[in-house]
């Protein structure tokens, strides 16, 4: 029997299999790609089966799920595919988001209801329904948060998105410690601003975003924002075997704009 393990000085024989939510597009696509040309077999998933299979597109190694994760069976429908197809699950990557822009007395309770169960409800019981299958490879939960929700910062018109990820955090580190008897880690990657185009596919106008991202070009010490392939690095490496002693912590990858 082939002994799982993700320590850094045991060689491992069978590809690792990773679950990407949100892999239609963006942070998500570029991560599952970039996973794929390192040998794993990736699972993405979203709503959109068209853009799953754009994501796919020339890459043997991933396979696609078009399934929406804030259904009530959703979490189980995605790690059952996960184990039928590939009988393991190395890595679970917490990347579907959902921001909708808006001060609480312009909130209406669809949005509100809605970035919470993408964003808060499906990662968590999607993380439920993989600890086994994790537990049994000593894998790595991967979730990604913003920097924007990090410290004592405040963000005006994103509060629930925020607080969401704000949330996400407080789990990364619960969670650490929860599983780590388990062999299971947990981290989190907190972003910048990245040109994900996620604001239009959230309803803003073209016009809208150009400006938003001209504008945090010249607040960003770093003087750019930060591309898809960019966060998709630091992910595989916060995910690596080799990364097995980071557990618990949130890394900010946003240019320092942070930290300014």
């Amino acid at each position: 029997m082939t002994e799982l393990t993700n320590h850094p000085d045991r060689a491992e024989t069978e590809p690792r299999t990773v679950v990407i939510t949100g892999g239609g597009s963006g942070i998500g696509r570029a991560t599952a790609r970039l996973f794929a040309a390192r040998g794993a077999n990736v699972l993405v998933v979203g709503r959109g089966a068209a853009a799953l299979a754009e994501t796919a597109e020339d890459h043997p190694s991933i396979s696609t799920l078009a399934v929406d994760i804030t259904a009530p069976d959703g979490p189980q429908q995605v790690v059952t595919a996960a184990l039928e197809r590939f009988g393991r699950i190395d890595v679970l990557v917490n990347n579907a988001a959902l921001g909708i822009q808006g001060n609480l007395d312009e909130l209406a309770i669809e949005p509100l209801d809605a970035q919470l169960a993408t964003n808060l409800r499906a990662p968590i019981l999607l993380t439920q329904q993989a600890l086994d299958a994790l537990s049994k490879t000593s894998g790595t939960v991967v979730n990604l948060s913003t920097s924007g929700s990090l410290g004592r910062r405040a963000w005006p018109g994103m509060s629930v998105y925020g607080a969401s990820k704000v949330a996400m955090d407080f789990l990364t580190r619960t969670w650490a410690v929860e599983f780590a008897p388990r062999g299971v880690r947990v981290v989190a990657l907190a972003p910048g601003v990245i040109d994900t185009g996620m604001a239009t596919r959230n309803g803003a106008g073209a016009d809208a975003y150009d400006a938003f991202i001209t504008g945090m070009r010249e607040r960003i010490p770093a003087g750019r924002v930060g591309s898809p392939e960019e966060i998709a690095w630091w992910v595989v490496q916060l995910a690596s075997p080799e990364a097995q002693y980071a557990n618990g912590t949130v890394v900010a990858v946003d240019g320092a704009l942070s930290v300014q």
